[in-house]
């Protein structure tokens, strides 16, 4: 009573009791009334990954559509023949979902991986002694089936830059090309196997046609009978096309070439091969380090004291390749020095496929594509103004691919086999029965011209 009686007492005690009972429910509504450190928090987050997003979809491509290739030929007969023959020609070429869309990633995992899960055909590796004391290589694989026509057809098969028979996606193709009943013959470039010597002073370089022009005539003379297609991937297709139109005898027995992803012509090449854009810088040095390894790894045979270099080539390129940095340094210190070419703007313009291109009379297929990190856009123009003039001429340009990549699968693992390895075993079965039925149709127009 004394207490409830005490009205000033019992003020005090209202107001710690409220205030006692008020102290969760103010730290709740502090709580509640301060968010906005975690708002701003939030938003960084979302905008982080906002920008993380855009990043990703910008670097995969993942906003291109897909699409047929971009084909460029001329009305004729064969192509008419051609585009009901070959249906990878007309159909969407459809790149794995996540990353196939990116040139770079298409390029790394040919340059790295090669194919995944990729067969191990079996072969016979073959020697042969160059006029120089040099000694080519190839290895040739036997049909596993019988070919669609019938007929003994041999795919003579160049690789790409220091690459030979045993990369992953050779390996892939020729398996696939056997299955399809076509002897292979694949060369190895000179100094690119690293259990094979060099026994002379010189390995490949960007066009010699030397040791592709003797392992086809070995083809030609133990396959008597045979009929020749003609494959060069990268650097190989430039080869290839130097080769064939070197001369015309060299494209006897030959029913076709495909050429794939090659530059055409070094001399314009070079320029956009030292900027930065697409990261060809960048791709330039990583192929550099890997030719000066394969360079110094034959030191002895290409520098040695005891062998006959050529006049050009002298002791002091070896240590200006030690400090190169880029293919074209050492295309002037060293390579262009194994033909006594004198100067690099010489060697690039007689060794590059571009001013052979208009001689090679047997129906030709190029293809590249268009998100090719190492062939700039502007070098597309040589393939293109070709196919408007020859009529045998037919460039095949689709969106992706990257560098020999052009793989296929659903969403993330590719599948082994490639859109490329299809789509050039697809139209050498069309260039046979292109060659089948004209062969077939003369000799009916000669059975009629007899009875007549």
């Amino acid at each position: 009573d004394p207490i409830i009686g005490s009205g000033g007492d019992c003020g005090h005690l209202e107001r710690a009791c409220w205030t006692y009972a008020s102290a969760p429910q103010i730290k709740m509504n502090a709580m509640l009334e301060t968010p906005e450190l975690p708002a701003v928090f939030d938003g960084v987050k979302l905008a982080a990954v906002a920008a993380v997003l855009y990043v990703i979809v910008r670097c995969l491509n993942l906003k291109s559509p897909t699409a047929p290739p971009d084909l460029y030929f001329q009305d004729s007969g064969l192509s008419r023949f051609l585009l009901k023959s070959c249906p990878l020609l007309t159909k969407e070429y459809i790149p794995p979902l996540i990353w196939g869309k990116s040139g770079h990633i298409q390029t790394a995992l040919y340059g790295k991986m090669g194919r995944v899960r990729s067969p191990h055909p079996y072969g016979h590796r073959k020697f042969i002694t160059m006029s120089d004391g040099a000694t080519s290589t190839f290895d040739l694989f036997e049909p596993l089936a019988e070919h669609c026509v019938g007929d003994d057809i041999t795919m003579v098969i160049c690789p790409g830059i220091a690459n030979h028979s045993e990369k992953q996606y050779i390996r892939t193709f020729v398996d696939y090309a056997q299955k399809n009943g076509y002897r292979c013959a694949v060369l190895n470039h000179l100094g690119a196997l690293p259990n094979i010597e060099l026994t002379s002073p010189r390995m490949f370089t960007y066009g010699c046609t030397w040791e592709f022009g003797a392992m086809v005539n070995y083809i030609k003379k133990t396959y008597p009978l045979t009929q020749l297609v003609v494959v060069g991937f990268s650097l190989g297709g430039n080869i290839v096309c130097k080769y064939l139109g070197e001369t015309q005898a060299n494209q006897e027995k030959v029913l076709c070439c495909v050429s794939v992803c090659q530059g055409y012509s070094a001399l314009r090449a070079q320029e956009t091969f030292m900027q930065w854009d697409q990261c060809r810088r960048f791709y330039n040095f990583l192929m550099a380090d890997n030719m000066k390894k394969i360079i110094l790894s034959h030191r002895q045979a290409l520098f040695g004291d005891h062998v006959k270099k050529p006049q050009s080539l002298e002791d002091t390129d070896l240590s200006r390749l030690y400090t190169a940095t880029s293919l074209m340094q050492i295309d002037d210190n060293v390579m262009r020095k194994f033909h006594g070419y004198n100067s690099l703007k010489e060697y690039y313009e007689e060794e590059s496929c571009m001013r052979y291109l208009h001689r090679i009379y047997v129906p030709l297929m190029l293809v590249n594509a268009a998100d090719d990190p190492l062939v700039h856009e502007s070098l597309l123009t040589i393939p293109k103004s070709l196919s408007e003039k020859r009529e045998n001429v037919m460039f095949v340009l689709p969106l992706h691919g990257g560098h020999l990549g052009f793989f296929e699968g659903s969403v993330l693992f590719p599948e082994p086999l490639t859109w490329m390895d299809k789509l050039v075993v697809e139209y050498a079965n069309a260039i046979c029965q292109w060659e089948r039925n004209k062969s077939q149709c003369s000799d009916t127009e000669q059975v009629e011209a007899d009875l007549e």
